[in-house]
């Protein structure tokens, strides 16, 4: 009699109980759960977004770090398009005002986690030009300007985890300028790399200094939206498959291998509710966030665990609310009959 992994099969693996699974999720897996006494698989994962707690301020346009229960929103802007240095932080429940910024900013790009962050560039009223080069550090309890990056813009995208290693690109300027230019951080100081395939702004970033994804955005000449994936693998870009959806002004997080965008604006309305995963290879829609918002933050280290915040609603009014991003897979019970 043929044996199950002479035909196609592998080893049933051997667990003590239904264990939760980081993607990629192995779903269809069979294996032997030694808690009950059954065989059990892992079923097809379903994802859902529920309330947080909001924001002290509407805000939007700020920088963004951390992860689903740690994260940070900094700069923006608030009521009246006032430039902010606020800085909350998010625990998993709710927000809390910590150390501000030393100078107002929005459009601001940011990466790194809840204790180690950058605020780069962005619109800075109080300089000239107004859009900066300003680099800010986050220790978790305040901020310390550090080394300028090589090219003022604002509204580009930016991966990293942590105050010493990130990376900014594409984003734009006062004149009109869109850039496909790409600079990574170490700490210490600002290194341009390789560009970007095509030049854009208004995009969202994704993932590491050394595994980021570029996703969506603004391309001249006729700014038009985009659904264009393109990934850094440490020294070069390559494209990747296409979002649903074109849209510009969104947020995002996870990974290169799993990540998740929400929001922003798409060629169907100023706002969308509109959420897509991607599992390393393609794009899915998947659950709606709560508010059609544009010009939100996000954070988040996979395409399962994942938080929403801020950003305007379809009449430009500062948004409040925060929507959590959870995914899970049902473990199914092997039975006869």
């Amino acid at each position: 009699m043929a044996k199950y992994k002479d035909i196609g099969g592998s080893a049933v693996q051997f667990r003590s109980g239904a264990e939760e699974y980081a993607y990629p999720s192995p779903e269809g897996e069979l294996f032997y759960n030694s808690s009950n006494g059954q065989f059990q698989f892992v079923g097809l994962g379903a994802g859902t977004w529920a309330s947080g707690g909001n924001l002290n301020a509407g805000k939007a346009r700020g920088g963004s770090a951390g992860i689903q229960t740690a994260a940070l929103f900094f700069g923006g802007e608030i009521s009246g398009a006032s430039k902010s240095v606020t800085n909350e932080l998010y625990n998993g429940t709710a927000w809390t005002e910590v150390g501000d910024l030393n100078s107002s900013r929005s459009s601001n790009f940011g990466f790194g986690v809840s204790t180690s962050a950058v605020s780069a560039g962005g619109t800075n009223p109080a300089a000239d030009p107004p859009i900066s080069s300003e680099v800010e550090s986050w220790d978790g309890s305040s901020w310390t300007e550090i080394a300028e990056a090589n090219t003022s813009r604002r509204r580009g995208g930016s991966a990293g985890t942590s105050s010493t290693s990130g990376f900014i690109f594409g984003g734009d300027n006062a004149a009109g300028t869109t850039y496909g230019i790409a600079e990574t951080w170490n700490g210490t100081a600002w290194t341009e790399v390789a560009n970007l395939n095509a030049v854009t702004s208004q995009q969202a970033g994704i993932g590491t200094a050394t595994a980021a994804l570029s996703v969506g955005g603004y391309a001249p000449p006729s700014s038009t939206r985009q659904a264009k994936n393109e990934s850094w693998d440490g020294s070069s870009w390559t494209e990747l498959a296409d979002m649903n959806t074109a849209r510009n002004g969104f947020g995002g997080a996870g990974r290169t291998t799993g990540a998740i965008v929400f929001g922003g604006d798409n060629p169907g309305g100023p706002t969308t509710v509109n959420a897509e995963s991607w599992n390393g290879s393609s794009w899915t829609e998947v659950a709606n966030i709560s508010v059609a918002s544009a010009l939100n933050g996000g954070a988040g280290a996979s395409n399962q665990l994942a938080i929403n915040f801020g950003g305007i609603n379809a009449s430009d009014a500062a948004i409040v609310t925060t929507d959590e991003w959870t995914f899970s897979h049902a473990i199914k019970t092997v039975t006869t009959s």
